[in-house]
This record gives C-alpha cells, structure tokens and sequence, in this order.
C-alpha cells in the first residue's frame, strides 16, 4: 500500500526538497503541499491523506491549531500527524502531543530519518524517540505538569479500566520503548505487548501510541524523574 504524504510548511525549498526525497521512495508519494493550517486541513480531507509532515510555525492557522482540528474531525482519524520542529525537543514537543501528534522530527533530521518516520507513523505506532521522550518530561515538570495538583482527576479515574498488565505496559510505552524492547522487558511476545497497547488505547480514549505517553504523565502514572 502506498503511503498518501501531505507537506505542510510555508517555506516552499523545503516542501520542494521533502517532495523529492518522498517521491523517490515506492511505497509512498506526496499527495499535497500546503503553505499553512487552514490549507492542511483542507488538503487532509480532499486528498485522503495518511501522513501530514505538519510545520509547527506557519502564518495565520499554526500547525499545533491544525492538528487539533484533524483530531477532533471524525473524517480524518485514520490521519497521523508528525511535527516538524527546528529543534527534536523544544517548548512545543507537549503541545504537539496534546494537539493530537503521533510525534515530532527536527527539521535537521537525516534523510532516511524522515523517511523512517512517515512510515513509523503511518503504521500507527508513536514517534517518540527516548531522548525526545527525556524531553518531554523536561517540559511536564517545567510547565508543572508533574505536580500532583496539576494531573488530571478524570484520567486517573480511567486508568481504574486497566489490568495490571495493561499500566505495565503503558508505564513503558510513557518511557518511549518500542514494542519489541517492551516484549525483552516483560517476557512476552511482541504480539501480547500490542494486544495490551491497543486495549490500553481502547479503554483510554487514546486516538494513538503518543497520546498513552500524554495520559501517563497526566494521570500521574508515570512520574517524571529530575536528574
């Protein structure tokens, strides 16, 4: 299956560049280019789009207000969404993620890491690196978001859903591990660990693997360590 790519930047050498290298590879093609969020969103719905590589700084509609708006539309959640920051880890990683990102890559990022991406968020996993993941505890305890006054009631409430495999599984998931190296962890197959993630998600209300990371910070599940 061909991987449908949507470029949203507003710098057009860099959505010239993207749609070069993604046109290049045979299990994917760009299916639209668009210089801002409003733009994007529209795109994502006329061109059935799987992917949106979605630039965080853009005039008028932002890619952080247009990923919120791709989320809550019932037409588009099949639609992952990666963000495109200058830095992997910088002020608007948590955003990104409440917003409703499957993740972020740094503008500088290698080629084959950007290809790497649309297809680890095409398959409906996280991209959520350990070192991003480090970085987005950083920001939880900077914006406070670790205090326990600040977690979220109504989602500590949810995790009561869970087994006790299910918030095993999660608290790795929160900590950036892939299902395979959960798997090692645990001594479990690959195949129970996702079985376990997609039931976490059902029961959570989580449109995919990075919101479950958002969820167990908030909830206070997995508390962030200073170093």
């Amino acid at each position: 299956m061909t991987i449908r790519v949507l470029l949203a930047d507003d710098q057009a050498l860099l959505r010239s560049a993207f749609r070069v290298l993604v046109d290049s590879e045979p299990d994917m093609e760009v299916v639209g280019e668009a210089s801002d969020g409003a733009e994007a969103v529209r795109l994502a719905r006329e061109e059935r789009a799987d992917v949106v590589l979605m630039d965080i700084r853009m005039p008028g509609t932002d890619g952080l207000a247009a990923t919120r708006l791709i989320s809550a539309d019932p037409g588009l959640t099949h639609v992952r969404v990666v963000m495109l920051t200058t830095f992997e880890v910088d002020e608007y990683v948590v955003r990104s993620l409440r917003a409703g990102a499957s993740g972020f890559l740094g503008k500088g990022a290698e080629p084959d890491e950007l290809l790497n991406a649309i297809r680890v968020a095409a398959s409906g996993e996280a991209l959520l690196s350990p070192v991003a993941t480090k970085g987005l505890i950083a920001k939880f305890l900077a914006q406070g978001d670790g205090a326990d006054g600040d977690r979220d009631p109504a989602r500590a409430e949810r995790l009561a859903a869970l087994t006790g495999r299910e918030r095993e599984v999660l608290v790795q998931v929160a900590g950036g591990h892939s299902n395979d190296e959960i798997a090692e962890r645990l001594e479990v197959s690959p195949l129970t660990v996702k079985t376990h993630v997609n039931r976490a998600m059902a029961k959570l209300g989580a449109r995919d693997r990075a919101q479950l990371v958002v969820i167990a910070y908030e909830s206070g599940l997995v508390r962030p360590k200073v170093e």
